[in-house]
């Protein structure tokens, strides 16, 4: 199946009970939107990935295995955390409905160093705050821990992939997880996350979400925000510490878009 087959087959619109669906438009550049200014109404969703591991920085899959920062790591999520959480600054407590962190020592170790502890108080003090396996990063099974091209020799060892390269998106994980499964269980997330958005997509009430989760993850979970089935090849990047964002155009539930890019607030 071609990438536009792809893209025809998943042209359904968003419902609380449905599938997760594309838009029209799926990209949005927000360089002409006053974002993320006192002024921006409409939600948006922070993907903050962990900071750096020993596993992650050797590019070892790492799934259940739990690993804390390294001083790196730390430090990545220092300066992110300084730059851009805070009173009036991109990711603005007062601004969010809640955040949903992985489970996995290392997300929940990102969270702490990121957010001051006046603003954890206040943010769990209001329930604002949760872990959630359905943020755990992929399931890697008989892979955990291995590199990529280890997986893709184990594979030919058990007689798989003669014809084409293992792909995570595509085949899964032996004795793991299946594309099908993270879609799963990324799509139930979406369908809350976008059940809270829907009655304030213009800024009715503090609407915006933050993601504390893995490289995988949060990639597959932005393809499903766009409503892309995990084989589609849109190739993304997400480094240790950094943060993406999703969020709507046209203040339209049925548009959720990727900021590939957003205007910094105009100084008074």
């Amino acid at each position: 199946m071609n990438s536009d087959e792809l893209r025809g087959n998943n042209r359904r619109r968003f419902t609380e009970a449905g599938p997760i669906s594309p838009p029209p438009s799926r990209l949005l550049n927000i360089t002409n939107i006053k974002m993320p200014d006192k002024d921006s109404s409409t939600p948006r969703v922070f993907l903050y990935r962990h900071g750096q591991t020993e596993w992650s920085k050797n590019g070892r899959y790492t799934g259940i295995t739990e690993l804390e920062l390294t001083q790196d790591g730390v430090n990545q999520v220092n300066a992110s955390g300084k730059m851009i959480v805070g009173s009036g600054r991109l990711i603005d407590p007062s601004k969010l409905s809640h955040v949903y962190i992985s489970p996995r020592k290392r997300a929940v170790q990102t969270f702490d160093i990121a957010f001051s502890d006046a603003d954890k108080q206040a943010l769990k003090a209001a329930n604002k705050v949760s872990e959630t396996e359905r943020l755990a990063e992929w399931g890697y099974g008989e892979y955990e821990g291995l590199l990529t091209k280890q997986i893709r020799a184990l594979r030919k060892e058990h007689g798989l992939d003669s014809e084409r390269e293992w792909d995570i998106w595509r085949d899964g994980c032996e004795g793991g997880e299946s594309a099908q499964q993270v879609t799963d269980r990324i799509d139930d997330l979406i369908r809350e996350i976008r059940a809270a958005h829907k009655d304030n997509m213009h800024g009715e009430n503090p609407s915006d979400i933050v993601l504390v989760a893995h490289g995988h993850l949060l990639r597959a979970f932005t393809k499903r925000w766009l409503g892309y089935p995990m084989e589609f090849p849109l190739s993304l990047m997400l480094d240790p510490g950094a943060v993406g964002v999703l969020s709507y155009q046209h203040h339209s539930i049925d548009e959720p878009a990727m900021l590939v890019g957003y205007g910094f607030p105009i100084q008074e």
